[in-house]
């Protein structure tokens, strides 16, 4: 029998990935650049992002914990759609706000959401809570993509790449 200490390794494997990703939002903020661009008007307001993201992290994690919690194996299919993910989503920021290069940001989003959804696709069978803690990641990220999408049609990014903004 596994000792208590040894099974909750993989939730701090979990916990570990899923700060490193947010880190890069921390590392690469928006800033003045991204202020001085022209959005939708359906843009949600900064405060927001924070808090949002906050308790989709909380999910991402648990999602992945009840997978392993099923299966006791880091290779489980959904698990490794949701390490796909954790990748696509540490990117996004570094795309977007560090190199300022929005349709590799774009397409980053789209690789991250197909991740999702295999994840979710993948977790019905194994577990239903962990593929639905998925669902409102999915939209949230869809959701960002028409954003970037946005962004990225509402601005001269050549200039707003070589000058800054």
């Amino acid at each position: 029998m596994e000792s208590t200490s040894q099974s909750y390794w993989p939730l701090l494997l979990f916990i570990g990935l899923i700060v490193a990703a947010a880190s890069t939002g921390a590392i690469f903020q928006p800033g003045a650049w991204y202020a001085s661009l022209d959005k939708p008007s359906w843009t949600p307001p900064n405060w927001l992002f924070g808090p949002a993201w906050t308790v989709l992290y909380a999910c991402i994690v648990a999602a992945a914990w009840l997978i392993w919690r099923e299966t006791g194996s880091l290779l489980a299919l959904p698990l490794l759609f949701w390490f796909g993910q954790v990748v696509f989503n540490a990117l996004w920021s570094w795309l977007f706000f560090g190199v300022r290069l929005p349709v590799l940001a774009l397409l980053d989003l789209l690789l991250m959401l197909a991740c999702i959804l295999a994840f979710i696709v993948s977790a019905w069978s194994v577990s239903r809570s962990a593929a639905l803690l998925f669902v409102p990641y999915a939209v949230w990220v869809t959701f960002a993509g028409s954003l970037n999408f946005a962004i990225w049609r509402l601005n001269d990014w050549p200039q707003a790449i070589t000058t800054g903004g």
